[in-house]
């Protein structure tokens, strides 16, 4: 890994799935528990709301998600990681 590139393609697949298997559920109770202290607010008060923390949660991990589904950019005329594979 090149220095000051930050991480490797394999480190942020990695922390992806870190992230969507126990970062996003931790994120659905903390959202459900903050629209339960609202007392049942009405239905297009408690939408907003979740759609608003549905957006937010992904702003910190931007650069983890970039490119992750792209194939592998280091990989060397490797076509393992292809769509035939």
């Amino acid at each position: 890994m090149a220095v000051g590139k930050g991480l490797s393609y394999k480190a942020r697949r990695r922390w992806t799935l870190v992230i969507l298997l126990i970062g996003l559920p931790l994120y659905i109770v903390a959202a459900v528990s903050i629209v339960n202290l609202l007392d049942r607010p009405s239905i297009l008060v408690e939408l907003l709301v979740y759609v608003g923390l549905g957006f937010l949660w992904a702003l910190p991990f931007r650069y983890v998600f970039r490119g992750v589904g792209q194939a592998d950019p280091d990989a060397e005329g490797d076509d393992s990681n292809g769509p035939g594979a």
